[in-house]
């Protein structure tokens, strides 16, 4: 309820104090930094690709879902040489497949999607990080979704450059993106940007010369809130507490779907607790937008299916969403479905 100037003081440390924090839930280790960047999600991926790839650079790019071909779409847009594995929707990332693509040479980065909310797959980005290093390549992984919801650190995942947004797990509102980084890799990408508005180089200079001061007008309404659900993260325990809750969440929902007839698209073993792909059960009369439609009115919003390979829909169940809110969803299904 107070506005800030974008270029007060006392907003630019509500800034500094973003990112200082975003580190410290990157990682215990020195080094590292973050930057923020006005714009969805995707505007923070885009920043990044056209930012730290050299221009004579080449990507390998993993593309199992919606995501990772987004990542591809913006290489190309932005002309960087990129090489992609394709993979189905439901597989994920192959390991072996990336070692062995990597070791033909020439690669300067890796990118993958942590957890692909196409169908809410989660990649093997800790093996993957692996291979990244034994290439000497450079590792971007978007944790768009798990950050804040899922355990990670940057020493974990092996990587250079791990880019999210406010408004998944950590439960802020849509309106920037960030990146967490180490401080060398950030350092010698000086130049390299295919833009002015998303140079992240620049940025971060900005914001750390000027003590947390961006370059263009910033989304001063979002940073505060976003201040304020790290502060409720740390109210909650922090990430490992939020994700147990996440994943009783989900468990509850899987179980209560299941008693429905609605089974899970992605094998357990790959799920993650941020989204989940169902499957319409057989002899299924309902339409997805009747579906929609019913469950809007008893306040619930699900989102459509993203695949190509089934007929399916997905369910959140992130947020500020409990056991109790998961169970009235379920019973809310039971009255639209025997209807």
């Amino acid at each position: 309820m107070q506005d800030f100037c974008t270029r007060d003081d006392d907003y630019n440390s509500i800034v500094n104090d973003i990112r200082q924090r975003l580190v410290r839930l990157a990682t215990r280790q020195p080094g590292f930094t973050s930057v923020l960047m006005q714009g969805s999600g995707t505007f923070a991926v885009e920043a990044t690709l056209g930012s730290v790839v050299p221009p004579q650079g080449k990507v390998l790019v993993i593309n199992n879902g919606a995501y990772g071909a987004r990542i591809t779409l913006i290489c190309q847009r932005l002309r960087i040489e990129t090489v992609t594995i394709k993979q189905s929707e439901v597989e994920v990332a192959d390991i072996d497949r990336v070692d062995a693509v990597l070791a033909q040479g020439g690669f300067t980065h890796l990118a993958v999607v942590h957890c692909e909310t196409t169908t809410g797959m989660l990649n093997p980005v800790v093996g993957l990080g692996s291979v990244a290093q034994r290439h000497g390549v450079k590792y971007i992984v978007d944790a768009m979704s798990p950050f804040g919801g899922i355990p990670m650190t940057m020493e974990q995942l092996q990587a250079h450059f791990l880019i999210s947004s406010p408004n998944k797990c950590i439960q802020g509102v849509p309106g920037f993106g960030f990146v967490v980084a180490s401080r060398e890799s950030m350092e010698e990408t000086e130049g390299w940007s295919r833009s002015l508005s998303l140079d992240l180089f620049d940025q971060w200079r900005e914001m750390e010369e000027h003590k947390g001061k961006w370059r263009y007008t910033s989304p001063t309404h979002v940073v505060r809130a976003f201040s304020q659900a790290l502060v409720e993260l740390d109210d909650e325990s922090g990430v490992a507490v939020r994700h147990q809750r996440y994943c009783d969440n989900h468990r509850l929902l899987v179980e209560g779907m299941r008693s429905l007839g609605f089974e899970t698209l992605v094998a357990p073993e790959h799920q993650s607790p941020i989204i989940t792909s169902f499957l319409y059960p057989p002899g299924n009369r309902i339409s997805f937008n009747d579906l929609y439609q019913a469950l809007k009115s008893r306040r619930f919003v699900i989102y459509p299916g993203k695949v190509s390979r089934a007929e399916t829909f997905r369910i959140g169940t992130i947020g500020h969403v409990f056991p109790a809110d998961i169970r009235l969803l379920v019973e809310s299904l039971r009255e639209v479905t025997a209807s």
